[in-house]
């Protein structure tokens, strides 16, 4: 997606992860900065407007309900389906090595990428752009979140499912840690009993839990 910017140069900061800076000529960044900051920048405006999306979306709703829902919607597998949609990942700027690693399909970067590219754009046109951007690119998600009960944490979906069935409590166990620690990809099986219900992959072990999770329910359900 050719996304269209007042001032170029902070969507090229907002592209430029930090190890681009340590590559400039290879990497082909412009950037002063790493896109850190707006990351951090990215992240509050994101959970305001999803916020008021859903105060507005869902008015008969709890806390506790909305709360959930705005974590389905920002978390780091949905954010990072949208930087692909958008394609972001092919416009990311990475060094050499992070490259090789497979940093354009890490799911933790290319949430972060998001964040900072919602932060450029909120500098750039203002929160009201942000929420039309939102409201055309993300938050169509929602219905299929609902349809889906993904507002659920994986985790607490197959806890239900254990209880429901009177048997003992999950256990999540890591058999497998590779890579550097900036780029660590877990696996992690979950036990029931003495039983491997399901094996998930992810570059935490909270992301690795999850697959495992959704592995489990998928072939139980």
């Amino acid at each position: 997606m050719n996304l269209d910017f007042k001032n170029p140069q902070l969507l090229i900061t907002a592209l430029s992860h930090r190890s681009s800076l340590n590559e400039k000529k290879q990497s082909g960044t412009t950037a002063e900065e790493s896109n850190e900051r707006l990351e951090f920048l990215g992240d509050a405006v994101l959970e305001l407007a999803a916020t008021l999306y859903l105060y507005d979306k869902r008015p008969d709703e709890d806390e506790g309900k909305l709360t959930a829902y705005r974590s389905a919607l920002v978390r780091t597998e949905t954010l990072a389906i949208l930087a692909k949609e958008l394609e972001l990942d092919k416009q990311m700027f990475l060094s050499k090595g992070e490259e090789r690693s497979g940093g354009r399909d890490n799911e933790s970067l290319l949430a972060d990428l998001m964040e900072a590219v919602i932060g450029a754009m909120y500098f750039d046109q203002g929160f009201v752009a942000v929420q039309a951007f939102l409201a055309e690119h993300l938050f169509t998600k929602f219905s299929d979140i609902l349809k889906s009960k993904s507002y659920k944490d994986q985790k607490s979906l197959l806890q239900e499912e254990v209880q429901a069935r009177s048997l003992s409590t999950p256990v999540y166990r890591v058999v497998k840690a590779i890579g550097p620690d900036h780029n660590k990809e877990f696996t992690i099986e979950v036990l029931v009993g003495d039983e491997i219900w399901g094996v998930g992959i992810g570059h935490s072990k909270q992301l690795a839990q999850q697959a495992a999770a959704t592995d489990a329910l998928k072939k139980i359900t």
